[in-house]
């Protein structure tokens, strides 16, 4: 008899251990999805002037491409607005350049916990899918009311207000509910580095070469078109 009891299959601890093996395995599939779900891109906007690709947000039909990588509650960036914003639009105007907006997100440690960077990059892609035709005003606009770096930023109402100034409509639940938000981080991680790794607002980008800034627009971008 016990040689017969010794020959029995302990089929409960066999179910036991299938039962763990189980949620082990649904455990690593969960972990995974987490991982993937916090880099995920999340949706792009859909706009024909947005490529969900890079980020990019076009204005302009020009063969040269000027592409800069801003963030909204960069005091660099609004310096570079007023210097070099009269140019980029005269060459967009006159048909020269495309002017790629890539609104990125580095200094929402800045904005007391309210993330402003990234809401404001958000409005940009909310404007860009809504009214393409406001995109340009708004990223002026957006300067011209810039918020002190180290404050909260402006409220997600002072941002629809300003859209709407520059021409935007139908924005309000795009930036309220931060629909791309996960868009713009995930730009964010693929703007260019510079030559030591670092990467800062803004970036210029002239027909795929990072340049430096001079403060003089005409030697900056001008002489490098065509």
């Amino acid at each position: 008899m016990a040689a017969a009891a010794g020959k029995k299959t302990n089929w409960f601890a066999i179910w036991i251990s299938v039962g763990v093996v189980a949620v082990l395995v649904v455990a690593a599939v969960a972990v995974v999805w987490i991982n993937s779900s916090a880099t995920s891109a999340g949706p792009a906007p859909e706009s024909d002037i947005v490529n969900a690709e890079t980020g990019a947000v076009s204005v302009g039909e020009g063969e040269d491409v000027v592409a800069t990588y801003i963030d909204f509650m960069c005091p660099i960036c609004n310096q570079f607005e007023q210097i070099y914003g009269e140019t980029l639009a005269g060459l967009v105007d006159d048909g020269s350049i495309t002017l790629d907006y890539h609104p990125v997100a580095i200094l929402d440690r800045y904005s007391q916990g309210t993330d402003y960077s990234t809401r404001a990059a958000n409005a940009l892609y909310c404007v860009a899918e809504s009214s393409p035709e406001a995109v340009s005003p708004f990223v002026q606009a957006m300067y011209e009311n810039q918020p002190a770096e180290g404050s909260a930023g402006l409220t997600d109402e002072q941002i629809i207000d300003i859209a709407e100034t520059a021409g935007a409509t139908g924005i309000d639940a795009c930036v309220t509910e931060r629909t791309y938000d996960r868009f713009v981080a995930a730009m964010t991680r693929e703007m260019p580095a510079d030559e030591n790794g670092g990467r800062g607002t803004p970036t210029v980008v002239v027909d795929g070469e990072r340049i430096q800034l001079t403060g003089d627009p005409q030697a900056d971008i001008v002489a490098r078109l065509g």
